[in-house]
């Protein structure tokens, strides 16, 4: 018998935790190999998957899911009419920029995309910048549909 889960709160997201190097080497290892040269955009439908799975309702609440799955701690730092512009760091982001592997954060931006595009009701795309130098990753989400 299988537990289907359709929708994950925030409560239920703090009952779990994993610790130790198992989700970076299934993450940055072992589904980049598995996926092959579309890794990048399969990463990001994922994340945009993984978004559909939450009760996203506020800012607030997506803050808190990024932080709790270990993401980092995201900021928006500028808001226009049709874009969106955040920053994630943490301790996490700055291992992950250091390690030796390839680190991407595009699974991170599919799920922002589908994140605001719950909170807000408009379809959404987002593009991730990442500062090596100062170790912390930008998000541009920006409206598709107006």
């Amino acid at each position: 018998m299988s537990k289907k889960l359709e929708r994950i709160s925030l409560s239920q997201l703090s009952n779990l935790h994993t610790s130790g190097a198992g989700y970076d080497v299934l993450r940055y290892i072992g589904l980049p190999e598995l996926l092959g040269k579309d890794s990048h955009t399969l990463l990001y439908f994922l994340g945009k998957s993984l978004a559909r799975k939450f009760e996203i309702s506020s800012m607030d609440d997506l803050s808190s899911i990024m932080e709790a799955l270990g993401w980092g701690r995201l900021e928006l730092i500028k808001e226009k009419k049709n874009e969106f512009t955040f920053q994630l760091m943490s301790d996490a982001v700055v291992l992950r920029l250091d390690a030796p592997f390839e680190a991407d954060f595009r699974l991170e931006a599919g799920f922002l995309a589908e994140a605001i595009q719950k909170i807000r009701g408009f379809d959404c795309e987002c593009l991730e910048e990442v500062n090596r130098r100062i170790k912390l990753v930008k998000f541009t989400v920006f409206y598709t549909d107006q």
